[in-house]
């Protein structure tokens, strides 16, 4: 039996390869999605081979991931309740579409994962491979060993000497891409307990961010940035440098507690700087050159959007749905925004668009000739109508 394998050589996953050995006498294959983890890969193929895996694949889907699955996100204006930009839930889709690929090409009869039972990440990765190979096997040790927490996991670990990078003092997980780090579980399980200053790694503290603002102007067309400051660049190229610089000022830190697909509230702390830059900058393109009623009619989707991204429905046909209309409602879209970084903040200081609904002669307080103000009357008495009537059968 061949399984391709998520791996990331975290905790979970070291563990996996020989767990699935052990269990299904099976060839291990991992696979490790490049999407922007950067250090986080060194050395992954070395370890994987070590503790038992086959074959190993690293593969760069950066361009791919910012390309097809971010950049078509952010065009819906995708936020998740409080704040929650998607960061993770994006990413799955992708890595379990590419593991599909690699079970097809190397003639593996299952997938494995390190979600756990109680996660949203298991319906991502599962739902995906489903949508792409209805036969498809998948293996989901976390719903089938007897290890029944991460402290069961580093006793496995140190018991068969596979060296892991969470230790006892430093228990929370880490999941980075490149729109985003979250980090959940272990210290930060406490709703009340503030997240270690150690912990983030995108972000500078906004309290020690520089002292001198920096302003960045970002250029979209038909709702995706083209170019910051001037300067062309492809979807990739636009997440390197947003990351950056927003980084660098302390952007896009974020901690709430969200509703997960199963049922429960689960605590999460997210950094995600470009992302956080983005999508303040096209909503500024958005409120000069998106008809009202259309702006109207797509912030009704945004929450189910989010909701198929976050539940794992990237590759269902309702998504699908939602994304042409949000594509759609993006094509006017075109114009620059520039925003200001600073101590933690991205503040929007201009918008322009060479096709901008915003036209100062109506828009002003001085005297114009376009506008007779006495019109106002006749329709605040038409919207008025049902009011009257409501008050005059109140009496």
């Amino acid at each position: 039996m061949k399984i391709v394998l998520a791996y990331s050589g975290g905790l979970d996953t070291s563990i996996i390869i020989r767990w699935l050995i052990e269990t299904y006498g099976a060839e291990v294959i991992a696979f490790a999605a490049d999407v922007g983890q950067q250090e986080e890969l060194d050395g992954l193929d070395e370890k994987a081979r070590n503790t038992g895996a086959s074959k190993v694949y690293i593969d760069d889907l950066r361009l791919e991931f910012a390309r097809d699955f971010v950049f078509p996100m952010l065009r819906a204006g995708a936020v998740y309740e409080s704040g929650y930009l998607l960061g993770t839930s994006i990413a799955r889709p992708l890595i379990a579409k590419r593991m599909v690929e690699i079970a097809r090409e190397n003639g593996a009869e299952a997938i494995s994962h390190g979600a756990t039972g109680k996660g949203n990440d298991q319906v991502r990765f599962e739902l995906t491979a489903y949508a792409l190979q209805p036969d498809i096997r998948i293996v989901a040790p976390w719903r089938e060993w007897d290890l029944q927490s991460r402290t069961d996991l580093m006793a496995y670990a140190e018991k068969h000497g596979i060296p892991v990078p969470v230790t006892a003092a430093k228990p929370y997980s880490m999941d980075r891409n490149l729109l985003h780090i979250s980090y959940e579980g272990g210290v930060l399980e406490d709703p009340w307990a503030e997240p270690p200053a150690d912990m983030f790694k995108l972000t500078t503290d906004p309290r020690e961010a520089p002292d001198t603002p920096e302003d960045v102007e970002i250029e979209f067309e038909r709702g995706d940035a083209v170019a910051v400051n001037g300067t062309r660049m492809d979807p990739l190229q636009v997440m390197l440098d947003l990351n950056l610089r927003a980084g660098r000022h302390g952007v896009g830190r974020i901690d709430l507690v969200e509703n997960r697909y199963v049922g429960m509230k689960s605590r999460g702390v997210y950094e995600t700087p470009a992302g956080t830059v983005l999508h303040r900058a096209r909503e500024a393109v958005e409120q000069i050159t998106m008809d009202r009623e259309v702006l109207m009619q797509r912030n009704a989707l945004i929450p189910q959007y989010a909701r198929h991204v976050y539940n794992g429905f990237w590759f269902a046909p309702e998504r699908e749905m939602l994304q042409t209309a949000m594509d759609e409602a993006a094509r006017c879209v075109t114009g620059t925004a520039r925003v200001r970084l600073y101590k933690g903040s991205c503040t929007v200081t201009g918008r322009k668009a060479p096709q901008s609904l915003y036209d100062p002669e109506l828009a002003t307080f001085e005297a114009e000739t376009v506008y007779d103000q006495k019109d106002a009357t006749g329709f605040i008495k038409l919207n008025a109508l049902r009011l009257r009537m409501r008050a005059r059968l109140a009496k």
